[in-house]
């Protein structure tokens, strides 16, 4: 699979709904709290995690 910039973001929203979607259906936790202070961490270390895959890629495709 070639990973194009349109297809890295459609997996990564794709990810982050799914994460979503299973909190916000788990019992134990509320929709509020979901929606306001998990889904957004999941946002910002998922990009964090990207740039840092993204750079190391680029680091092992140059040695």
């Amino acid at each position: 699979m070639d990973f194009d910039l349109t297809t890295t973001v459609l997996v990564f929203v794709a990810i982050v709904a799914v994460g979503t979607a299973a909190l916000v259906g788990a019992p134990m936790m509320t929709t509020s709290t979901v929606l306001m202070m998990v889904t957004p961490s999941m946002i910002v270390f998922g990009a964090i995690c990207l740039a840092l895959g993204i750079k190391h890629g680029e680091y092992r495709a140059t040695r």
